[in-house]
């Protein structure tokens, strides 16, 4: 039976399934021993004292493994994708340590004949749907079905798959259980019917720190920050760290390299112009699985490679174009056609951004966006006032180029301009979650090939790395004979530091690199690490520092982060005391208010809904829709902590328009809200369990 023979090859390891809504886990994968956990091996780790053995890891994690190679048949398994291999494969024998706890917790048990009457009732459970499913009728196939049941040579495997069944029961009685402690009160309806419905009409004052006085007036002692920092140090709880000084030898393609690849191409043109056969050519050549029978736009090249293939003379039919360097590639190019396609379009741009929600950052940045405008329209250079006054460092520095693009690549309002600009033209200043743009449409193209390609990475020859490898070799020994330090005064290299990082989390400007973390946290600080290749180059290092206390260090950079939230503090303080006073003197007028601290705007509000989050002539302001949220008609709120300072809101009304009946809309949301609730129920629940488990990984790196 094929089926029995692929459940067969299946079960050497177990799937484990699981519902769909349960830790948001639908399966498990091929993985652990369906009989459990248990000690009597090499450790992993424990869970609530529960041993889990290595070889079962192992198995989850082969298992993921396998999945990831089925997926992504092409990819290779890095540094990065096995530390997250590895991570979700603990994960996933924890959450089952922790689902078994469950079970005992809450004495859920399934009884033979549970399992019987699910292989044969209306919800089959998940392996008999994944086998025994026709896919014409939507249907278990049942005659197949008894047929595999009731094959001598399958009682053996049926009785593993009957404990799978079981495991499937249990999660949904348990998800039973716990569902029934999902309620949903009034008071939640109401909120959610106010956040739906509701309309507010009132006013509302910004009052900025600054009205508290300066910061020289609210001192912050050294003892104050200690404090702060004790009392809050479980916020600061960390995995051990380490931090790196390094130096790099980097591998650079030499231009010797370089013209290597290039004579290489100019010697298959030729043979590319006559192959009869493209797919067979581009296989055999390219360094790319994908250059064959290609659409391209001018858009998917670099600029100065765009403009050798776009300008080119030879662009018709049958040509090759080529080689053109495009950034650390080399790109043989066979026309097989040259049509009109979607446009797209090269542009420049200077970001002013500005503090969300902040009303008057928002109005100095428009003023200073329009400031620049008039100067390019005066005939300043774009490239010179973008280099001067951009704050996108990455296109500033290329006066504000940003290169070819097609439509829907920008945010939309940045697409919507630039696509209805004509070339040359200056656009602006437009609006954006970035901030404020001015624009200029460089160049406009809609033209698409039709191609294949042959494709050559630009790599460093054996002498080129041979080279580096050998400086990194002398600056190696040198390290650990008079210091990294003396290292790199006499070799001229560079010193690099990484910042802090986990065992678990990639390494600064790094990134994930076993062999480096391995060195960081096996070695004793000041140790100096083997040369160490990567994709940067040969690299020596220096363990700079650790900490394994568990908490993050109370150094300089923490320190003024700590003083500077005791300032807002105190500052917050003052302001809740004076407007306080101000509440009561005044009766709660806020225009009084606002005159008494210097003529501050009053902001006046009309039918305003919570979803827009936006006070007309403010911006956003979250804060205050909390607030409103939770006021009655009439009355003044106490002050409302927002980004810059605190608030005081008057609520004149609240009304619900287009909302003919209120309890009719309110009974609609009950179903709606407890069935969200339920969904985020089990989730909630188990991460509780998770972050009250005590959890030993004995794993190691």
């Amino acid at each position: 039976m094929p089926v029995m023979t692929r459940l067969r090859e299946k079960l050497h390891v177990v799937l484990y399934a699981l519902l769909a809504a349960f830790l948001a886990l639908i399966v498990f994968e091929w993985g652990m021993n369906f009989s459990g956990f248990s000690g009597g091996g090499t450790l992993a780790g424990k869970v609530n004292g529960t041993p889990i053995d290595y070889r079962q890891y192992e198995q989850v994690y082969d298992g993921l493994v396998d999945g990831f190679r089925r997926q992504e048949a092409r990819a290779e398994v890095t540094d990065a994708v096995e530390r997250r291999l590895r991570e979700r494969a603990w994960n996933m024998v924890v959450d089952q340590v922790i689902l078994e706890e469950q079970f005992e917790k809450y004495a859920v048990r399934v009884a033979d004949e549970e399992i019987l009457a699910a292989v044969e009732g209306d919800r089959p459970p998940a392996i008999i749907v994944q086998n025994f499913l026709d896919p014409e009728t939507g249907t278990i196939d049942r005659q197949k079905l008894e047929q595999a049941r009731m094959a001598p040579e399958n009682k053996e495997i049926w009785i593993r798959i009957e404990e799978l069944v079981r495991r499937e029961l249990k999660v949904r009685k348990l998800q039973r259980i716990l569902l029934t402690m999902v309620k949903v009160s009034d008071r939640e309806v109401d909120a959610v019917a106010d956040r739906e419905y509701a309309a507010y009409s009132g006013s509302f004052l910004a009052v900025p720190f600054s009205v508290a006085g300066a910061d020289s007036l609210f001192m912050v002692e050294p003892g104050e920050v200690e404090k702060q920092y004790n009392e809050n140090r479980e916020a600061f709880r960390q995995d051990p760290v380490r931090s790196l000084d390094y130096a790099v030898f980097p591998a650079v393609p030499t231009e010797r390299d370089s013209m290597g690849v290039r004579a290489e191409l100019e010697g298959l043109a030729g043979a590319f112009a006559e192959a009869e056969d493209d797919s067979a050519f581009v296989s055999l050549q390219s360094d790319r699985a994908d250059t064959f029978d290609r659409t391209y736009s001018r858009a998917d090249f670099s600029p100065g490679a765009g403009d050798a293939v776009f300008d080119s003379a030879r662009l018709t039919p049958g040509s090759v174009i080529g080689p053109v360097a495009d950034r650390s590639i080399y790109r043989l190019i066979k026309l097989t056609a040259v049509a009109e396609g979607e446009p797209v379009v090269r542009a420049s741009h200077i970001l002013i951004p500005f503090r969300e929600g902040n009303a008057g950052d928002k109005l100095r940045a428009r003023e200073e966006a329009v400031r620049i405008m008039r100067e390019l329209r005066a005939g300043s250079s774009f490239g010179e006032l973008a280099q001067r006054y951009s704050e996108d460092t990455a296109s500033a520095s290329r006066g504000g180029d940003l290169g070819w693009f097609g439509r829907n690549v920008m945010v939309p309002e940045f697409d919507k301009t630039v696509f209805n600009t004509a070339k040359g033209a200056l656009a602006g200043p437009v609006e954006t979650r970035f901030g404020f743009h001015i624009i200029k449409v460089t160049g406009r193209d809609d033209r698409i090939l039709s191609c294949s390609e042959v494709v050559r990475d630009i790599r460093p020859s054996a002498a080129t790395l041979e080279s580096a490898r050998r400086k990194a070799a002398e600056f190696q020994m040198v390290a650990e004979e008079k210091g990294f330090d003396e290292a790199v005064s006499s070799s001229g290299a560079v010193q690099n530091t990484t910042g802090l990082f986990t065992a678990k989390s990639a390494i600064p400007d790094l990134g994930y690199n076993n062999r480096i973390t391995r060195f960081a946290f096996s070695s004793s600080e000041g140790a100096v690490s083997d040369v160490i290749e990567t994709d940067r180059g040969f690299l020596v290092m220096r363990l700079a520092s650790r900490n394994d206390s568990g908490y993050r260090e109370l150094d300089e950079t923490l320190r003024d982060s700590l003083r500077a939230v005791l300032l807002v503090k105190k500052k917050g303080t003052a302001l809740d005391e004076r407007l306080g006073a101000l509440l009561a003197e005044k009766k709660g007028d806020l225009g009084e208010i606002a005159s008494s601290l210097g003529g501050l705007d009053v902001y006046s509000f009309d039918t305003l809904r919570y979803r827009g989050m936006t006070v007309p002539g403010y911006g956003r302001a979250p804060r205050l829709m909390e607030a409103l949220a939770g006021m009655k008609p009439g009355t003044v709120s106490r002050p409302v902590p927002i980004e810059n300072g605190r608030a005081l809101v008057v609520l004149r009304e609240k009304t619900f328009p287009g909302t003919a009946d209120l309890d009719a809309a309110k009974e609609s949301i009950r179903p709606v809200l407890e069935q969200a609730k339920r969904g985020r129920f089990i989730q909630d629940y188990f991460r509780g369990e998770r972050n009250r488990a005590e959890i030993e990984d004995l794993r190691g790196l």
